[in-house]
């Protein structure tokens, strides 16, 4: 066995019988020497593990915030993905107001911020109190400032937008755990002069803080931002669609669920950025959002968008899951995408569980070095569900299958005389080694069980004994 994968072994031992992570302290990123990652200031790797908390500020108490970011904590995920103002005017779940008269250039503070006095606790303090609450956790906070629907209603315009997102930074310039989403579910190209100024002001008096901007559904921050110098890295929505049902004439891009096609996109921009996908199809959802007869994403699908942008060679991944990401609460008359499930119940959906995996697996081999590189398949890449995508540094390959066909290797593309070959189970992280091969020819490798939708499986290949010369 490779130390590579001895070290991946003991490491997955530690979280097989159940220890949580420990809170990493949270702090400025940057974005990596070669464009394509993000990483500590320390120069560590990080991998963007996201949850779309939206509603967090808004639905959630004190008390209930902690039991929800304790749980991400637990399961791995180092991003939560959260809305400032869902709407304008905003009132969270103690009845205070974010603005005074709806107006986003008048943040509505009060002197104090105790929280056994509802006089001082205001708005402002409680997104205060979860933010800080979060850097104890190790979490952090991506901050979608307001919803982009209110910004296309004509509700802020930029003179508006400028004081506000001065009122943001100043906030929380000194918060270790900010990343800004500008934006929020909106095409650049409405009201893209408020998108400008968000995004100028926040960059100009919060330089310490990365910032991108979250797009609609089908589209990419690239579409209109690649050039801004305020944006750091990029992100796109690929929405909540099935192949079938990608069929609008007023969309560019007709992609259905090849997420990692965003993805290639962004992989041959000048300069490089960092990528990824920001809001895949979420687990529990509605295939294609609005008919809630319609069959609902699993976890499944939430592991294969996963796993097929990332070795596409996105930084990260957002996972999302419907109940959570609106918070559907017992006070609630009525709830969003047919959920039936309470926030607190769908914490425990499986794919939340599952996302951990993918991460661990990105950060056990070199990191930075990582490339996609589809030419280590041999034959048919395939196509829709039965596509294989490959992935690698100089010294280890990945190549995840999601229906568990036979994978042929062309091998040689790592620098090794032989490979250790295991099979690496996205479900549970389990590692089952297949053995030690000559790295030469081609090779066909068979997954466990029968080829089906779901059955997915990665292949790892590592070097078993470096070239010498």
């Amino acid at each position: 066995m490779t130390k590579a994968l001895r070290l991946f072994c003991s490491v997955l031992l530690a979280s097989l019988v159940g220890a949580a992570p420990a809170a990493a302290p949270t702090g400025k990123l940057k974005v990596s020497a070669n464009g394509r990652y993000l990483q500590t200031e320390a120069g560590q790797p990080f991998f963007w593990l996201g949850d779309t908390g939206w509603l967090l500020f808004n639905k959630l108490k004190r008390e209930e915030a902690e039991t929800y970011l304790e749980d991400r904590r637990k399961k791995g995920f180092n991003v939560i993905q959260v809305m400032v103002l869902h709407q304008v005017p905003s009132v969270n779940v103690y009845g205070d107001s974010a603005l005074v008269r709806g107006n986003v250039a008048r943040p509505l503070t009060t002197p104090g911020n105790a929280a056994t006095d509802a006089a001082q606790y205001d708005f402002w303090d409680h997104v205060d109190y979860i933010v800080d609450l979060a850097a104890k956790k190790g979490l952090y906070m991506g901050l979608v400032p307001v919803w982009g629907t209110n910004v296309k209603a004509g509700k802020v315009n930029q003179q508006q937008a400028k004081t506000y997102a001065t009122f943001l930074a100043e906030r929380y310039k000194n918060r270790p755990n900010i990343i800004w989403l500008n934006g929020g579910d909106i095409a650049g190209s409405d009201s893209l002069k408020v998108w400008h100024t968000i995004g100028s002001t926040l960059k100009s008096l919060d330089p310490n803080h990365l910032v991108t901007y979250h797009p609609r559904g089908r589209t990419q921050s690239s579409d209109w931002f690649h050039n801004a110098s305020w944006l750091d890295f990029h992100m796109y929505q690929s929405g909540h669609r099935r192949y079938e049902q990608d069929t609008s004439r007023n969309e560019k891009k007709h992609f259905g669920e090849d997420n990692w096609r965003y993805q290639l996109v962004d992989n041959t921009l000048k300069p490089l950025k960092p990528s990824l996908d920001g809001e895949p199809s979420y687990e529990g959802i509605p295939q294609g959002l609005h008919d809630i007869k319609q069959p609902r994403w699993t976890d499944a699908d939430v592991r294969r968008y996963g796993y097929w942008s990332v070795f596409a060679g996105a930084f990260g991944y957002t996972y999302g899951q419907n109940s959570v990401m609106q918070m559907h609460s017992a006070f609630d008359k009525g709830s969003a995408y047919g959920s039936k499930e309470l926030w607190s119940e769908a914490l425990n959906a499986p794919g939340a569980s599952q996302m951990v995996h993918l991460r661990n697996l990105m950060l056990s081999r070199r990191f930075f070095e990582r490339v996609p590189d589809q030419s280590l398949i041999a034959g048919e890449v395939g196509e829709k569900y039965d596509r294989l995508f490959a992935t690698r540094g100089n010294s280890y390959a990945f190549i995840y299958t999601y229906t568990g066909r036979n994978i042929k290797v062309n091998m040689g593309k790592i620098q090794s005389t032989e490979v250790q070959a295991a099979w690496y189970n996205p479900r549970d992280g389990k590692i089952t080694v297949i053995g030690k091969f000559p790295n030469t020819g081609v090779r066909e490798f068979n997954p466990p069980g029968e080829p089906k939708n779901g059955n997915d499986w990665v292949l790892t290949l590592d070097s078993a004994r470096t070239i010498k010369g």
